[in-house]
């Protein structure tokens, strides 16, 4: 059999906030040492994945960009296959509305789409340092308009140093709520965020482990591609709700730190 791969979530498993989790450095270390191929698939979508790298790498973990895929990576890719680029000398990309940062602004343009909030194909959500209540009411306006609507993740909350935030998956509930349309997430839990991951890894779902911290948005997602799963009790989910799930984790252990020990 082959040797398995690793898609390992990123906050919640490997770090919290700013701050390494016990033991994610030397599970790290062991699957580089071993050339087991691994990526960190992360549903975070501010940060390219060098920012990432940088962010990791400064506080422990030396993992470089070309081991880390977002969901603004999978964004990117799903907006390009709409409208895809004319492989001559011109671009025959999209428009759209973007609420987020660098990571998914960066991966937008890369997808040969234009920027704009006049008649955009597309309202694109993803996380930001701070939600402008202008920019969320311009994209109610042209949702409810006719835009497509999409975002790069469900999970309406994310881990951080002091307790739980807010994340895109809240803030597309109300966007909707108030639209009257509901969003395409391409994030975790979605098979096309699995696959891309997958295929940008050169690996295969039956010999690929998936590790998370959510029940709702990793473990799930790792069923339903047909992976192993392990839950980490790290990050969002507690022990006592795992049985709240119709579906269940391979393995569930403390940390990442207790998943070579056996």
């Amino acid at each position: 059999m082959e040797p398995k791969s690793y898609l390992i979530d990123m906050d919640g498993v490997l770090v919290r906030g700013q701050h390494l989790i016990p033991g994610a450095d030397q599970f790290i270390a062991a699957l580089q040492n071993n050339g087991t191929r691994f990526m960190v698939l992360t549903n975070n979508a501010m940060y390219t994945p060098g920012d990432l790298a940088h962010r990791l790498q400064i506080i422990g973990l030396p993992i470089d960009a070309n081991h880390i895929f977002t969901s603004a990576m999978a964004t990117g890719r799903f907006l390009q296959s709409q409208h895809p680029k004319d492989g001559g000398t011109g671009l025959k990309g999209g428009t759209a509305f973007v609420i987020g940062e660098s990571g998914l602004t960066e991966e937008v343009h890369n997808a040969g789409y234009v920027i704009t909030d006049v008649d955009p194909d597309y309202v694109v959500l993803g996380e930001t340092f701070t939600y402008n209540l202008d920019y969320i009411t311009r994209a109610i306006r042209l949702v409810a308009a006719g835009a497509h609507f999409i975002a790069t993740n469900p999970d309406p909350t994310g881990p951080a140093e002091h307790g739980i935030v807010p994340a895109c998956g809240a803030m597309a509930a109300l966007i909707e709520k108030a639209s009257g349309r509901s969003p395409f997430f391409i994030g975790k839990p979605n098979p096309y965020m699995m696959r891309s991951a997958l295929n940008h890894l050169g690996v295969h779902s039956e010999n690929t482990v998936m590790i998370g911290d959510r029940m709702d948005t990793d473990i799930v997602a790792g069923i339903e591609s047909g992976m192993e799963t392990i839950l980490v009790l790290s990050g969002v989910t507690q022990r006592d709700r795992i049985a709240d799930y119709p579906y269940q984790p391979q393995r569930v252990v403390e940390s990442i730190a207790h998943i070579l020990a056996g």
